[in-house]
């Protein structure tokens, strides 16, 4: 794994989300070039949704043969296909099915109405980034909570603490709604590059305890780190707590 990790402070929520759609366009045209396919976890929330919206107005991005591109979910709520708050559904309304993917390469986490159990839906999961993935994401873009959880795994959850297993069904969460799928701490880093995208002065105490290391169990977000890089892009509120 990577030592410190980078921050990135950007001088608003707009400017952040359309600098890491630029950021994402060169890292895809990179791993193409060198592996000829790209793989890519996503996040929902409003920054994952911001960030598609971005990407899919950046020019830039016709550079990018998205039918190499795979796209994965770090973590998806238990909820039906199609339903708002889905973390895919937020980013197909942001505009990622306009971008040209394959749709066989956009690999979405199993709801109720497509498994008979969240555990099934783990494994299922888990059995299509064996089959489908290369062993290594290029680049895992993920979220913050206030607690400083990322994916679904969150501070002092059992679910955290899952090894030897790239998915986990996770049950009372601590954020609604209760039933959840996630990668593992261990898939979460097989990852060449992690990213945290993080906006709002909400988030500045989690910025802050996760760019100084606190521990795994109080603040999972600090605990994840990239094989080659680590990178905190957030926007000036959510860096207000950062020593200069």
């Amino acid at each position: 794994m990577t030592g410190a990790p980078t921050v990135v402070v950007h001088p608003g929520r707009q400017a952040l989300a359309d600098a890491a759609a630029a950021r994402l366009v060169v890292a895809l045209l990179d791993a193409q070039n060198r592996r000829g396919e790209a793989h890519v976890s996503m996040t929902g929330g409003s920054m994952g949704s911001e960030i598609v919206r971005s990407l899919a107005h950046e020019p830039a991005r016709a550079a990018v043969d998205w039918s190499k591109v795979h796209v994965w979910w770090g973590d998806e709520r238990y909820l039906p296909s199609g339903h708002p708050e889905r973390n895919c559904q937020q980013n197909d309304d942001a505009g990622l099915l306009t971008l040209g993917l394959v749709t066989a390469h956009v690999h979405r986490i199993p709801g109720p109405d497509r498994s008979d159990s969240v555990e099934q839906s783990a494994s299922e999961y888990a059995d299509t980034l064996r089959r489908d993935g290369n062993g290594r994401f290029d680049v895992m873009v993920l979220g913050v909570g206030e607690d400083g959880h990322c994916a679904s795994l969150f501070p002092h959850h059992p679910a955290a603490d899952t090894t030897g297993t790239p998915t986990v069904a996770v049950h009372d969460s601590p954020k609604p709604p209760s039933t959840r799928v996630s990668l593992t701490r261990e898939a979460l880093q097989r990852s060449r590059e992690v990213w945290f995208l993080v906006s709002g002065p909400d988030k500045a105490e989690a910025v802050r305890r996760g760019v100084e290391g606190a521990p795994f169990e109080e603040s999972p977000s600090a605990g994840v780190r990239g094989e080659e890089r680590t990178l905190w892009l957030v926007d000036e509120e959510a860096a207000a707590e950062l020593g200069g």
